[in-house]
């Protein structure tokens, strides 16, 4: 050591030069340090901002196109909604939009959702050269579709991290490129990488070289320095994380509202309301309905035989089986007042008059059907007297919107027409269905009913006549086979039967055309 020493002392230049060499030093190995701090943590932003775009491509997908593609809903969903009125983007196309619109909103960030077969209306964007390396390597297997490609670069005062992660071909894409005239490539297949959404961000790291001239101050300005840029970085990757998690948050919470309130709603307004076609506002519409109603014979006396679970749980089974068939008939349900249901048809979506009374003459049915069945089960629970439901149909003018004040309303129909379906079903058979005469004029070839007498019921002006379905249906398989003679006509809805009572039509068919056919003995 002491030889060092004396070494260095007789000659000052080399430690001179030494010292200069590591004040040089400091600096270039702080900058790398700073450098690959500011790697990682972009690292770790672009991998969250990607997560966070995905997830909100993922809910768009399925918590608005998928639903409205499952539906009746007539809303477009189109790659160029914006040149239709009332359409909405295909997740691709909302992709893109929205890294545009990260990429103008926060500066040093660069959002791409690109293919290299795009449509061709769409702006061209070509693929630099670690974006088509990525989807190569994407494509031929080299990296799994389930892991990321990341990509450092830039240079000393600027850098720059990107992340690749490839767009794969679901089964709804497949149909429609593979369909689509714009589309230019016709070939694909489900689980191909048909592009890349590629996040990249940079940031300079500016630092002041010059401050090195001061040698007495540099260390406490250097340190300060790197503890500020350390901060600014510290709190840019705490306000993505946040950021990430709030809206995270806010995602789940909506989902989680919007579940709640679909509870409390109609599937069909539900939809229009969180679709914008209805607005909260006291307004009604005069429509032509076609209006159900029904309730429980003998519910009051029923009740008084049963426990309050027992009941709560056997009405809330009713109303369950009875909803989940008006859903699939596309009935939108007003209310359940105490036993009753009240559903109309015609609003907020209509197929016309007449297939608007059809549908609910099959759902009344269907109900009845699956009452039927539920009855056997009830009473093999132990359950005496079973529920049994009358139901009434009317088809008339209604006016429905929402009524109430402004703070609370209801979505709900009123007039003369819906108080007939009532007064209808109050003179139902239990287990029966009886119309009125517009009904059964739209459905007049799909059941069997037979004229009752001409009735005036309470706040109708006018004399009623009602119809009253043949439920003989309801009684025993062969009813749905009922003999008839030489040149009449029957009639059967196959779309209600179930696949055995199909079976026993088919071999009824095709036995009487063999009994036609076979020669007569002379």
């Amino acid at each position: 050591m002491n030889r060092l020493a004396t070494y260095l002392m007789n000659r000052p230049q080399m430690l001179t030069a030494g010292l200069i060499l590591a004040l040089v030093g400091l600096p270039v190995a702080l900058w790398f340090d700073l450098k690959d701090v500011s790697d990682q943590s972009m690292r770790r932003q672009v991998t969250s901002l990607n997560q966070v775009i995905d997830t909100i491509r993922d809910y768009y997908s399925v918590n608005v196109v998928d639903r409205i593609l499952e539906t009746e809903d007539t809303t477009p969903v189109l790659h160029n909604y914006q040149d239709f009125e009332g359409a909405i983007p295909i997740p691709a196309t909302m992709s893109i939009e929205l890294g545009e619109e990260l990429s103008a909103l926060e500066r040093g960030v660069n959002v791409r959702f690109i293919s290299d077969f795009p449509f061709v209306t769409r702006d061209s964007r070509p693929l630099d050269r670690f974006e088509q390396s990525a989807l190569e390597q994407f494509r031929s297997g080299a990296v799994a579709v389930d892991e990321k490609i990341y990509v450092n670069s830039g240079n000393l005062w600027d850098r720059r991290v990107t992340v690749a992660s490839p767009i794969l071909m679901g089964h709804a894409c497949v149909a429609c490129h593979n369909s689509h005239t714009e589309s230019t490539k016709t070939d694909w297949k489900e689980g191909d990488v048909r592009g890349l959404q590629t996040v990249t961000m940079h940031q300079p790291i500016a630092l002041n070289i010059w401050a090195f001239q001061w040698l007495l101050l540099y260390f406490a300005f250097a340190g300060t320095l790197g503890l500020i840029y350390c901060i600014a970085q510290f709190r840019m990757a705490r306000g993505f994380r946040d950021m990430n998690d709030e809206l995270t948050a806010n995602n789940e919470f909506l989902a989680s509202i919007s579940l709640k309130i679909s509870k409390y709603l109609s599937p069909q307004v539900y939809r229009s309301i969180f679709s914008g076609e209805k607005d909260a506002s006291l307004t009604t519409e005069r429509k032509k309905l076609t209006v159900f109603f029904s309730d429980i014979k003998d519910f009051t006396s029923t009740s008084e035989q049963l426990q309050p679970e027992e009941l709560t749980n056997l009405l809330n089974e009713y109303f369950t089986e009875m909803s989940g068939i008006a859903e699939r008939h596309g009935a939108t349900i007003d209310k359940f007042i105490g036993d009753a249901i009240v559903a109309f048809f015609g609003d907020p979506t209509t197929k016309g008059t007449q297939e608007d009374a059809r549908a609910c003459v099959r759902m009344a049915i269907d109900m009845q059907r699956r009452l039927a069945v539920l009855e056997r089960e009830w009473q093999a629970r132990g359950i005496e007297h079973p529920f049994r439901a009358r139901i009434g149909i009317n088809t008339g003018y209604c006016n429905v919107g929402n009524f109430g004040s402004e703070d609370r309303m209801d979505y709900t129909i009123i007039g003369a027409e819906a108080n007939l379906a009532a007064r209808l079903e109050g003179i139902a058979d239990p287990g029966g269905i009886v119309m009125s005469y517009e009904t059964q004029a739209h459905v007049s070839d799909l059941v069997r009913t037979t004229k009752m007498e001409a009735t005036r019921f309470k706040g109708i002006a006018r004399d009623v006549v009602p119809y009253k379905v043949d439920m003989s249906f309801l009684k025993d398989d062969a009813a749905v086979l009922t003999p008839v003679e030489v040149d009449s006509r029957l009639t059967i809805d196959l779309e209600h039967l179930d696949e055995e009572l199909r079976a026993k039509v088919r071999a009824a068919v095709h036995e009487a055309i063999s009994a036609v056919s076979r020669p007569k003995k002379q």
